[in-house]
């Protein structure tokens, strides 16, 4: 017999470079103008046919996680089955978690993304990003973004999405200090809700030119955060003090980011950070860059 081998896909860590939130809906969602990347660093997801379902999940992130109907990545299995009924084949899905739980990197939604690309794969679905998206948009306003998993912008309550051409690899380093922070918790906590949203972004887009235009972004959430959650501050503090060209706070907390202009740069930073703060989680790692940009070797 031979043995069946799994179906991997990549979960990346998303990256809100800049994120202004620029109003909020009758229905309570927030209106949101975000730059997002995607990092090749991130959780992984193997999927096979079985004769039940079943799902496990390893890795140094594991812990805590709900293995049940509450992860996302069985609701996306579930999703994608009500959605197109022919799709019923039972599946064993691993998730190894290798990114931090409500940490502001998209995780979750990342998991669930993958997992949509996966089961569509395995089954054989014609389905396309747009409907991926669609059924992943009732699970989470985060989801759409991920199955795109490409330099893009983000608007409305995060479905509106437009990739950006252009967009070099960026040398990155991630750092959490640890704790976990609540999305809703934090947008409660807003002073502001009406802010412009974000300015054009250069016509040519390298290092120099993307942090130029950062210094006239904001992330709206970066306040409240760390109201409720001050270690954010220490975490960007450790980021400029590691050289880094651009530090700021990604999603709605805790996990800050720092751009590096190479990515040696950036793993020397992360390796010196590490050894100051062996109990917090930190990456080096490259962002994902648009399919007609120049990556360097």
């Amino acid at each position: 017999m031979q043995d069946v081998v799994p179906r991997v896909e990549f979960a990346p860590a998303k990256i809100n470079l800049a994120l202004h939130v620029t109003g909020r809906r009758t229905d309570g969602y927030h209106l949101l103008d975000s730059l997002a990347v995607f990092t090749r660093f991130g959780d992984r997801i193997e999927i096979e046919e079985a004769d039940e379902d079943s799902f496990f999940i390893s890795g140094p992130f594991a812990d805590g996680m709900p293995a049940d109907e509450a992860n996302l990545v069985i609701k996306a299995r579930d999703a994608l089955r009500a959605a197109l009924p022919h799709a019923s084949a039972r599946v064993a899905i691993k998730l190894q978690k290798n990114l931090p739980v409500a940490s502001g990197i998209g995780g979750g939604s990342s998991d669930a993304a993958a997992a949509l690309r996966g089961l569509a794969k395995l089954w054989e679905i014609d389905a396309g990003n747009e409907r991926l998206a669609a059924i992943g948009a009732e699970l989470g306003a985060d989801l759409p973004m991920c199955i795109e998993a490409r330099p893009l912008t983000a608007r409305g309550i995060g479905e509106i999405l437009s990739p950006v051409a252009g967009f070099p690899s960026l040398g990155l380093v991630l750092v959490n200090p640890g704790v976990a922070v609540s999305t809703p918790a934090v947008f409660s906590a807003l002073k502001k809700r009406e802010n412009a949203p974000l300015p054009p972004l250069p016509s040519r887009i390298d290092f120099h030119s993307l942090r130029t235009w950062l210094e006239q972004t904001r992330n709206d959430l970066e306040d409240a955060a760390l109201s409720i959650e001050p270690s954010i501050g220490m975490a960007k503090r450790t980021l400029e003090k590691a050289d880094a060209g651009f530090v700021r706070m990604s999603g709605s907390g805790a996990t800050c980011f720092g751009i590096f202009e190479t990515g040696n740069v950036a793993k020397r930073a992360a390796a010196a950070i590490r050894k100051r703060h062996p109990d917090w989680f930190v990456a080096a790692t490259r962002t994902m860059p648009s399919e007609d940009a120049h990556e360097p070797d």
